[in-house]
Parts: structure tokens; sequence; C-alpha cells
């Protein structure tokens, strides 16, 4: 829909949409028929088919294991269900386990979303639902009572109700600047939950560049630094010479920021592996390239394979951010989408950002690959949600509702979406039987690719 130009219209446009979708009619599960086992097959399609059996390993470690996977089933289920029309840049992927810290170019730590492969342009409340419906199924992993899923549920949802509307209290500008960061964070936080905090804080600020390669290289007889292989999580492969990931390179470098691309021209590409990461992703193509400096100082970039969002393949979007806000060009390239939705959606983002297209080997029977690249664990940390009590983590869900409101409300999409809220809790508990009814649906697709594993129609494969 047309969003109105002025913040009054906006929220009265927002009260008028509760006549057409009522708020408690969002708590209504309409799941189209679908064979979940077929749309991880159909995602398999594309991948390296000697990491599939990981994948599939990796999502077999629990329901919530197998629900951050399964974004794609996500949207195929969302795309029938009640929605008010009003879209925003989306995340596509904002489940729990989605947020986590990282290090500002200032080097404070921030708290934000921090998974944008799937990102487009989308209704606001298909991000909400894939964050409550988390909290519900990782509450269940972690033991907790139906009440306190649900409480977990309606409190993220309550964070992002409320923070909306907070959000648009302020001016334009102090949206845009306005970032969440360690000390805005610790008074939401119960006195057992700070120490989590702190305890995760320690460990990310140990996880910077030096750090990594400490852990993943070793040294030549002629004294280089090189990664070391771990198959099949990290391995040497022959994708391309030294000398052609250093065009490469340069060609990543060359549309940066001035002052980046002044900085990086002084590294030199030495080494590069193929690197597993996180669960939906096992498959894809995910690399990491260990650079030196002029006095052999490290960096460690990644990069990783940026293919069409789940949200157009299965959730029918145009699988694009709303127009302008990416260059036209005459070919769509999907890192520059997951970039753009990265700036925007975060407070302050990785300065060395960037993406590439590149041409495809004839044997993926696609014309390019599109990657994206950005730093390798520069502070990047995630609180264990098994270390959790349940009011931590209801807390916790809370804190991920408010920083997905914050990002949401770059888009003027929600000052409609903020009036449609309200102030009452009619969509949050609309949200919370939603998620409970979809943490059943989960549960029962996690055993449909139990029994798949079983009979042998797909292969897995454990981590060791």
């Amino acid at each position: 829909m047309d969003v109105p130009r002025t913040l009054a219209e906006s929220r009265a446009a927002g009260r008028a949409l509760r006549d057409r979708v009522p708020r408690r009619t969002q708590g209504a599960l309409l799941l189209p028929e679908r064979d979940p086992v077929a749309v991880i097959e159909e995602q398999n399609r594309d991948r390296l088919q000697d990491l599939v059996p990981l994948r599939i390993g990796r999502m077999l470690e629990s329901p919530f294991a197998f629900y951050r996977g399964t974004a794609a089933t996500m949207a195929h289920d969302l795309r029938d269900g009640p929605r008010t029309g009003v879209h925003v840049v989306a995340c596509g992927d904002a489940h729990v386990s989605n947020f986590g810290l990282f290090a500002s170019p200032e080097r404070r730590v921030l708290f934000d979303l921090n998974d944008f492969d799937e990102a487009s342009d989308a209704p606001w409340e298909w991000d909400v639902k894939r964050l409550a419906a988390s909290m519900y199924v990782g509450g269940r992993d972690k033991g907790l009572s139906e009440a306190d899923c649900a409480d977990a549920a309606r409190s993220a949802v309550r964070g992002y109700r409320e923070t909306l509307a907070e959000a648009f209290a302020r001016s334009a500008l102090d949206r845009f600047s306005f970032q969440i960061d360690t000390d805005l964070i610790e008074p939401l936080l119960l006195k057992e939950g700070r120490q989590e905090l702190q305890r995760t804080l320690k460990k990310a600020r140990r996880r910077t560049s030096e750090q990594v390669v400490q852990k993943i290289t070793g040294q030549t007889e002629d004294g280089r630094t090189r990664i070391v292989d771990q198959p099949p999580v990290t391995q040497h492969v022959t994708t391309a010479t030294l000398d052609e990931l250093t065009a490469l390179f340069e060609a990543y470098r060359e549309p940066l920021r001035a002052d980046v691309r002044l900085l990086l021209s002084q590294f030199t590409v030495v080494d590069y592996v193929l690197r597993v990461v996180g669960v939906g992703s096992v498959g894809t193509r995910c690399y990491i390239v260990l650079l030196e400096g002029p006095a052999g100082e490290p960096l460690v970039l990644q990069v990783k394979e940026a293919t069409t969002s789940v949200l157009a393949t299965y959730g029918g979007m145009v699988d694009a951010l709303p127009s302008g806000l990416v260059p036209a060009g005459k070919v769509p390239a999907q890192g520059r989408r997951v970039v753009a939705a990265q700036r925007i959606l975060q407070a302050q983002s990785d300065p060395f950002l960037g993406w590439i297209t590149v041409e495809a080997p004839a044997r993926t029977g696609r014309p390019r690959v599109d990657f994206f690249w950005r730093q390798f664990r520069d502070m990047k940390g995630s609180v264990e949600l098994d270390r959790l009590s349940a009011n931590q983590f209801v807390r916790y869900g809370e804190l991920c509702g408010r920083v997905l409101a914050r990002a949401h409300s770059q888009s003027p999409g929600t000052r409609v979406a903020s009036g449609y809220l309200g102030r009452s809790d009619a969509f949050d508990d609309a949200i919370a039987r939603w998620s409970r009814a979809y943490a059943d649906v989960v549960e029962s697709d996690y055993a449909a690719l139990e029994a798949a594993v079983a009979s042998g129609r797909l292969p897995a494969e454990r981590d060791a």
C-alpha cells in the first residue's frame, strides 16, 4: 500500500486497517498443503552436494536447529496468512539466534540483527512471526513450560510494538542514528542476565582477526602462514588460484568507500578455504580469505554466496528492496541486495561490507554467482540460549523484539504498522497463539525429516 506522507495520516491509516484485518485474526494459522522434506530437497539442488548431508545432520540436532534451517518452508507457510499489506525492508530470517554482538567501526560493541541473506521487501508481520515462533520453539528446546514459551513469544512482540511507538516519537534523523549498545541492554536484564551478558561480551571482545588467525592457521616449512584444513568444515579447494582471487578482491574493493578502499589496498591475499557456516547456509559457497598487511598483520574476510531470497522463491515476494533504494542495473545482483539490506537494517554496519558478481562454471547451469564480502568474526558474539533462565529468556525475547522494531522503523511503512498495533496487547496475544500453533507444525516437520533420513530419502552426516 502507499504510505501517507505525514505521521498522523499514517497512524490513522493503520487504525483503519484493523477493520479489514482485525488484530486477533493474526493469530490464525492458515497452513497450505506442502511437503517440508520436498522444500529441503529443492533447496539442496543448487548447493555443494558433498555438504548436503552435513546440512541435514545439523538440522537434525533438534526442532529448534531444524527451524533455523527452514526459512524457506516458513516463507511458504506465511504467504497465504492474514497480513495488512504494509511492507518494509524485512530481514527475512529474524529468528532469535540471528541477533548478536559485533563491533562498530569505533570499536564499540553493539547488539543487532546479524543475518540478511533472505532480506527483501516484504510484510512487516513476517519478521515478527519468525522471531516470535523462534522464541516458542527455542523455549521448548530449553525445556520451558508452555506458559513460559508463550510469555517469551508475547514479550518479543510487545517489545516490538512498544519500541515502534517510541521510535515514531523521535524524528526521522534520530531514528536513523539510534543504536542499541550494551549500556542500553543491561537495564533490560535481571542481575543474572547481566552476568551472562558480561561473559558474552568478554568472549566477543577476544574474537578479532588476530585471535581467529591463531586458531585456524599454522606455519608452513618456509615460514608462511596458511589456514589449516579441518574437513568438512574448513578445507582448501581449487575454485580459484590466488591470482584469480586477488583479481576478485580488487573488484570487490573498487566500489567501497574511498577510505576503506585505500586501507584494503595495503593488504595481500595469501590463502583461502571453503568454510561451512550455520545451519540454513550449509552447502552454499562460503569462503574465508586470509590477507596480510605491510607488517604481516592479519585480516580475515568472509566471502559468502548470495542466492535469491526465500521470501521470493517461496513467499511470493519480488526479491528486491523498495524501488530507488538500490541503483538500477542490467542484472539484479543478490549480493547487492544483501549488502543494501544490512546497511538499512543495522544501526552501524561493517565498513568492509561489499559485493561482487562472477561468471559461474558451466557445470552449475547458472550464468553467474553473486557474493557478498564482510569481516569474519570481528568481535562477534551471541547469547547462549541454553544458559538463560526462563525469566532471562523472556527478557531476551523482548530485547530482540526491540532491536527488530528499530530496524523496521527505517522503513516508512512502519508508521502505518505502529498505528495498526496501537497500545493494546491484542496483536501480542494473537501472535503468541500463532507461535504455539506453528511450534507444533515445526515439530511435525522435524519428525518428517527424521523419517526421510531413516528411510534413506535424505543423507545425513553429523558434525565430528
